[in-house]
C-alpha cells in the first residue's frame, strides 16, 4: 500500500490563505464568510518562452511584448486596473488598441462586482482569438497574494495588489530573459501599470514601477488622433471640461447621498421608480411608481436633473396643490435648441434666453387643467441606476466649428441621438467633419450640474446615414440586439455529425429513442407565415372510434440539444429570444439547430415534444398527456395555403380532414375564451413588399391579411400552453417558469373613455376583461369599418405588457393573464425562438419523469435572475422588429415619393394638441405628427383643434380625434444631422402647408 503523505500548514500563514469577509443576505442578515485560498507558485505568466515557468504551460504574450508604443521601444506589456476597464471599454475592445494585456484577478473580481456588463464585454475580450490577453491569476500565486492591512480600505488593498502584481512580474521578466554569457545584455519588455488613479501613479514611481495614464499611454500610439475620441472623460482626471461646464453656475441641484434615498424610499418619503422621457415634449418626463396609480409628472429639465430615458431614479414629490398635467404641447427639442453653441451654450445671454422659451412654453401649457386631469408631480432627488451605453447619434453639422475635411483639431460639437427620447450629446473629437452625415455610436460618460446637456465619447462610425446595413446595424444596437456570430465554444455544442445528423433507427440501443412515443404514422403538419425556416410547432387531429377527437400539438425537442450549463446554452440565455427584422433574423440559436435539426420539416423524421389531448365533438377535453415524441411531418403549409385546401370542396384526403377538424375545433375553442373574458385586440401589422427574394429593396406596403388558419394554430398553442403551464406549476411550485399578463389600473383607460365618450357617445366599461371585451365589441361606427380596429388599437396601448416571471416569486393570485382570461399560462411552443420555452421543455420533462430536472431550475434567485434577462430581451427584440418595419415604410415611402408626384394616404386623428395632431395611417402601420406653425383655437376638454381654412372668406375647420383625414406623406433628410425622417402634412379637411 503505498504511503500518503500528510502536510500540514502552518498556522502562522493563515492570516494570507485565509479570506474573511462579511455578507448581507437577501433577508438582511449579516453573515460572517470564511473561504480557504491555496497559493501555488506555477501559475503561468503567460509570456512565450518564459524560462521560469511551467514549460508546458499554456500562454499568449508574445516575447518581446509591443514594440510600437514610442515611450516603450524595447517592448511591452500593459496591466490596466480597475478603473480603466470601468471607464474605458471601448477604446480597449477597439480594433486599433492592440498592445499585449495583463488582466489580473484581483480586477476581473472588482469588475464583477461594479459591473456585470462590463465584465461580460471583458470576458469576451478574454476569449477571443484576434486579441493577446492574459488573465493572471494573482490572489492564487504565493508572491502576489497580499493580505487586507488594518485600516485599509478595500480599494486601498486591491489598488497595492495590483501594483504588487506589476513589480513581481518586471522582476519575473528578468528571470524570463536570462543574460547570454558571450552575448550583450538585451533591453528587457517592461510591464506597464495604466491608472489614471493620480495617487496610485505616485505610489507606483516610488516603488519603480512603470505606470502611465490612459490618456498619455494612447498619446504615444500611432493611432493616437483615433484612439484620443475613444477616451471616456469620466475615466481620466486629466480630463478638462469643455468652457461650456467650467465655471458656471449650476443649472441642477446635486443629487442626495444613497444612504438618504435608500432611508427615504424604505420610510415612503421619496419614490423610486424608472424615468421615462416624452416623446413628445423634451421638456417632460414621468416617473411611475407603486404609491401613485398614475405617474409621477416631471415638468421642466430642473425637476427632471439630468435623468436620462430608462434611468432608475428617486423622486420627491411635491404637495398635492402643486400637481399638474402631462403637456398638450409638442416641444422638439432640435427647434427648440437649435441655435445653441456646444462650446458656448451655457453664456450668460444663451442661457437666459433658451431658459426663458422653455420656461414659456411649460407655463402656456400647464395653467386652466381641469382637476381630474392633474396627476402627482415631483422631481428626481438622485439616481439609482444610470442606463447610460452606446447610442446611435448623427452629428449636427452646425455645431461644427470647422468643416474642413482635413482638419484635426479638437471640435466640440453635438452628436443627436436617433430617439427622440434621449437629449443631445456634448462631444469632443478630431474626426468631426468626417463623421457628418455618418451614423455614430457615442457613449454618455457624465453629466455635471452646470451642463444643459450630457458629455460623451465617440465609440465607432457605422456608416453613411440611411444606407441599409449603417440603419440596420444601428437599430440592433439601439435595443441592444446581441448580433455577434457564434463563437468556436458554441459552436462545438452542436451534434459533430452537423447536417448529416439524422434520428437513428429505432433501437432500444438509441438513447434518442429512450421513452419517446413513435408518432411518425400520424398525419402531421405545420402552418406558418410565408417564408419560416424555424418550424416550432406542427398539429394533427383524427377522429377516435369512441366519437370523440384525439388533437396534438408537437413542438421541436430544442431540449435535446441544448443542454444546461453549456456554452450554447449561455448563449442562448443572454440572447434570450431571436429577433424578426424585415429582411433578416437575428438567431437566439446556431441556424443548424434553428433552420435545420430542430425545425419540423416535411418529410423528415424529427424529435418532438408532444401534447395531446383527447377531446368531445364541443371541444371538451378528455384528458391529456404529455410524451416526447419522433414525428415525421407530412407537409409544410403557409396559412394561405392551408386556408385554400381547407375550403377546396374537392379535397377530402387525410392531411385536408385533419385541417379542417383542428379549425372545427379551434373556432369551439376559441368561442369558450371569448365567453370567459378573453380580448381580442389588435396592432398594426402590415407586409413589407421587397423587390425579390435576392433584394432587400422594398416596393410597397400592405396590411397583413389574416385567414382562419392565423386562428386556428393560434388557438392550439394557447391551449398547449396553458394545458403545460398547469403540469409545471403542479410539479414545481416553487420554479416553475409562467407568463402573466396583469390587469391595467383603470386610470390607464381614463382619457381612452373620455374620448370615446365625448367624440362618439360610447362607453368602455373596464371593470373587468370580460366587460372590457363586451364593451369593445360595441365600439362601433356604421360609416367607418376601421374604426373598431382603431379603438382596439389604441385600447391595446393601455394595456401592462404580459411578463414571464418564477411562481414562487409573486402570489398565486397574480398568476392570471388578463388578455387570455386564462389563470395560468406560458410558453411552450417556441422553443427555437425564445430561451423561455427551453427552460418550460426541460420543467416539463422533469415532470413527466423523463429526466431530472437541473439544479439551476430548482433555484429561484436563478430563475428569477433569467427571468428578468429574457423579459427584456423579449421586450427590445419586439421593438427592433417594430422599428425594422418602420424603416423599411420609410423606404418604401421614399420609393414612391420618386415615381408618384405626391403620396396620399387616409389616416385617423388619434391625438390632438395645441400646436398639432397626432394621426394614424392604418394601410402603413405608420404613426405621425401634422405640425401647424399658425395660432390654432385648441379645446383640450373636447379633444379638438380648430384651425383656418384653406379658403379664404370659409369659416374654421375644427378636427377631432377619431376624425377621418387625408394626410401627404413624404420622406425628408433633415439638413443637419443627415437623418430621414417622414414628414405628414393634412391634404384634408384643410391643406396644413399654409399653416
Amino acid at each position: 500500500m503505498p504511503e500518503i503523505t500528510i502536510l500540514k500548514r502552518p498556522r502562522e500563514e493563515a492570516v494570507i490563505t485565509q479570506r474573511m469577509f462579511f455578507k448581507k443576505t437577501a433577508r438582511g442578515k449579516v453573515i460572517k464568510v470564511l473561504r480557504e485560498r491555496y497559493l501555488r507558485d506555477d501559475i503561468s505568466c503567460g509570456v512565450n518562452g518564459c524560462r521560469a515557468c511551467n514549460a508546458t504551460a499554456q500562454t499568449v504574450l508574445s516575447r518581446s511584448g509591443d514594440t510600437t508604443h514610442k515611450d516603450f521601444p524595447t517592448g511591452h506589456y500593459i496591466l490596466p486596473d480597475t478603473n480603466v476597464f470601468l471607464a474605458q471599454m471601448d477604446l480597449i475592445e477597439f480594433n486599433y488598441f492592440t498592445p499585449p494585456i495583463i488582466i489580473l484577478q484581483t480586477v476581473m473580481e472588482e469588475v464583477r462586482h461594479r459591473s456585470l456588463p462590463l465584465y461580460s464585454r471583458l470576458k469576451a475580450l478574454t476569449t477571443t482569438d484576434e486579441r493577446k490577453v492574459w488573465v493572471f491569476y494573482n490572489e492564487f500565486r504565493s508572491e502576489t497574494a497580499i493580505v487586507r492591512e488594518d485600516d485599509e480600505t478595500p480599494n486601498d488593498r486591491n489598488d497595492r495588489g495590483i501594483r504588487k502584481a506589476a513589480e513581481w512580474y518586471n522582476a519575473h521578466l528578468t528571470l524570463a530573459h536570462p543574460p547570454i554569457r558571450g552575448q550583450p545584455n538585451v533591453a528587457l519588455p517592461k510591464v506597464v501599470l495604466i491608472t489614471d488613479d493620480f495617487a496610485n501613479r505616485q505610489k507606483a514611481d516610488k516603488e519603480k514601477i512603470p505606470c502611465i495614464s490612459v490618456r498619455d499611454y494612447v498619446d504615444g500610439m500611432k493611432n493616437s488622433d483615433q484612439l484620443l475620441d475613444l477616451l471616456s472623460a469620466t475615466g481620466s482626471d486629466e480630463v478638462e471640461p469643455t468652457r461650456a461646464v467650467a465655471g458656471r453656475t449650476a443649472l441642477y441641484a446635486d443629487y442626495l447621498p444613497m444612504s438618504t434615498l435608500v432611508a427615504g424610499v424604505k420610510a415612503g418619503q421619496l419614490h423610486q421608480g424608472h424615468f421615462n422621457a416624452n416623446q413628445y415634449n423634451y421638456l417632460e418626463g414621468t416617473v411611475p411608481v407603486p404609491a401613485f396609480t398614475k405617474p409621477v409628472l416631471l415638468v421642466g429639465r430642473e425637476n427632471m436633473n439630468r435623468a436620462v430615458q430608462g434611468d432608475v431614479v428617486v423622486v420627491e414629490v411635491f404637495d398635492e396643490r402643486e400637481w399638474k398635467a402631462p403637456t398638450d404641447e409638442v416641444i422638439d427639442q432640435e427647434a427648440t435648441l437649435k441655435n445653441d453653441d456646444a462650446e458656448d451654450s451655457e453664456e450668460e445671454g444663451d442661457d437666459l434666453m433658451v431658459h426663458e422659451h422653455e420656461s414659456k412654453a411649460l407655463r402656456a401649457e400647464h395653467t386652466k387643467k381641469a382637476p381630474a386631469e392633474k396627476q402627482p408631480t415631483g422631481r428626481v432627488v438622485g439616481i439609482i441606476k444610470r442606463n447610460w451605453r452606446a447610442y446611435v447619434c448623427h452629428i449636427d453639422s452646425t455645431s461644427l466649428t470647422s468643416s474642413n475635411a482635413t482638419s484635426l483639431g479638437l471640435q466640440t460639437v453635438f452628436a443627436t441621438p436617433v430617439s427622440r427620447l434621449l437629449p443631445r450629446i456634448r462631444l469632443r473629437t478630431r474626426q468631426a467633419p468626417s463623421l457628418v452625415g455618418n451614423k455614430i455610436l457615442v457613449t454618455i460618460d457624465r453629466w455635471e450640474i452646470t451642463s444643459r446637456y450630457p458629455e460623451g465619447h465617440f465609440v465607432r462610425t457605422l456608416g453613411k446615414a440611411e444606407s441599409k446595413e449603417a440603419e440596420q446595424e444601428s437599430l440592433l444596437l439601439e435595443f441592444e440586439v446581441p448580433y455577434r456570430p457564434f463563437g468556436k465554444a458554441i459552436l462545438d455544442c452542436l451534434p459533430p455529425e452537423g447536417e448529416q445528423w439524422v434520428v437513428p433507427p429505432k433501437s432500444a440501443a438509441n438513447p434518442e429513442w429512450r421513452d419517446r412515443t413513435d408518432l411518425r404514422d400520424l398525419i402531421v403538419c405545420s402552418i406558418d407565415p410565408p417564408g419560416c425556416q424555424d418550424i416550432d410547432d406542427a398539429l394533427h387531429a383524427r377522429r377516435l372510434t369512441n366519437g370523440n377527437i384525439e388533437a396534438g400539438v408537437h413542438i421541436a425537442d430544442v431540449s435535446h440539444f441544448v443542454h444546461p450549463e453549456t456554452a450554447m446554452d449561455n448563449e442562448a440565455a443572454a440572447r434570450g429570444s431571436t429577433v424578426y427584422l424585415v429582411d433578416k433574423r437575428i438567431d437566439m440559436l446556431p441556424a443548424l439547430l434553428g433552420t435545420n435539426l430542430c425545425s419540423l420539416r416535411p418529410h423528415v423524421e424529427r424529435l418532438a415534444f408532444s401534447v395531446i389531448w383527447e377531446m368531445t365533438v364541443d371541444a371538451e377535453i378528455v384528458n391529456v398527456r404529455f410524451t416526447k415524441s419522433v414525428i415525421a411531418s407530412k407537409a409544410a403549409f403557409e396559412y394561405g395555403e392551408a386556408q385554400l385546401r381547407k375550403d377546396d370542396p374537392k379535397l377530402n384526403d387525410n392531411l385536408t380532414q385533419s385541417i379542417r377538424l383542428l379549425n372545427s375545433l379551434a373556432q369551439k375553442l376559441k368561442a369558450k375564451r371569448m365567453a370567459a373574458g378573453a380580448l381580442n385586440l389588435a396592432s398594426p401589422e402590415v407586409k413589407i413588399h421587397l423587390d425579390s427574394s435576392e433584394s432587400s429593396d422594398p416596393v410597397d406596403v400592405e396590411q397583413k391579411a389574416l385567414h382562419e388558419t392565423n386562428s386556428l394554430v393560434e388557438e392550439f398553442m394557447l391551449l398547449a400552453n396553458t394545458s403545460v403551464a398547469k403540469k409545471t406549476q403542479e410539479s414545481f411550485p416553487q420554479t416553475s417558469v409562467l407568463r402573466r399578463h396583469l390587469p391595467p389600473p383603470p386610470t390607464n383607460f381614463e382619457k381612452l373613455q373620455d374620448i370615446l365618450q365625448k367624440r362618439k357617445g360610447l362607453k368602455l366599461d373596464v371593470s373587468s376583461s370580460a366587460a372590457l371585451a363586451d364593451s369593445l365589441d360595441k365600439c362601433l361606427d356604421p360609416k367607418e369599418p376601421a374604426f373598431n380596429t382603431l379603438v382596439r388599437i389604441m385600447a391595446t396601448r393601455c394595456m401592462l405588457s404580459a411578463e414571464y416571471f418564477n411562481s414562487g416569486s409573486v402570489s398565486r393570485d397574480t398568476f392570471g393573464h388578463y388578455g387570455l382570461a386564462s389563470p395560468i399560462y406560458t410558453h411552450f411552443t417556441s422553443p427555437i425562438r425564445r430561451f423561455a420555452d427551453i427552460l418550460v421543455h426541460r420543467q416539463l420533462a422533469a415532470a413527466i419523469g423523463y429526466t431530472p430536472l437541473h439544479p439551476s431550475l430548482h433555484s429561484k434567485m436563478h430563475v428569477e435572475r433569467i427571468m428578468e434577462v429574457v423579459n427584456r430581451r423579449h421586450r427590445m427584440a419586439q421593438m427592433a422588429g417594430r422599428a425594422s418595419v418602420e424603416f423599411y415604410v420609410g423606404l418604401a415611402l421614399k420609393g414612391r415619393n420618386e415615381r408618384e408626384k405626391e403620396v396620399t394616404e387616409d389616416a385617423f386623428v388619434i391625438r390632438t394638441f395645441r400646436n398639432g395632431l397626432g394621426v394614424f395611417v392604418s394601410k402603413l402601420g405608420l404613426e405621425g405628427l401634422v405640425m401647424f406653425k399658425r395660432d390654432t383655437q385648441f379645446d383640450a376638454e373636447n379633444y379638438t383643434i380648430s384651425v383656418p381654412s384653406s379658403d379664404i372668406g370659409r369659416p374654421d375647420v375644427t378636427i377631432s380625434v377619431f376624425d377621418k383625414v387625408t394626410v401627404r406623406i413624404e420622406v425628408e433628410k433633415d439638413k443637419n444631422t443627415q437623418r430621414g425622417r417622414v414628414k405628414m402634412t393634412l391634404v384634408s379637411p384643410v391643406d396644413s402647408r399654409a399653416l
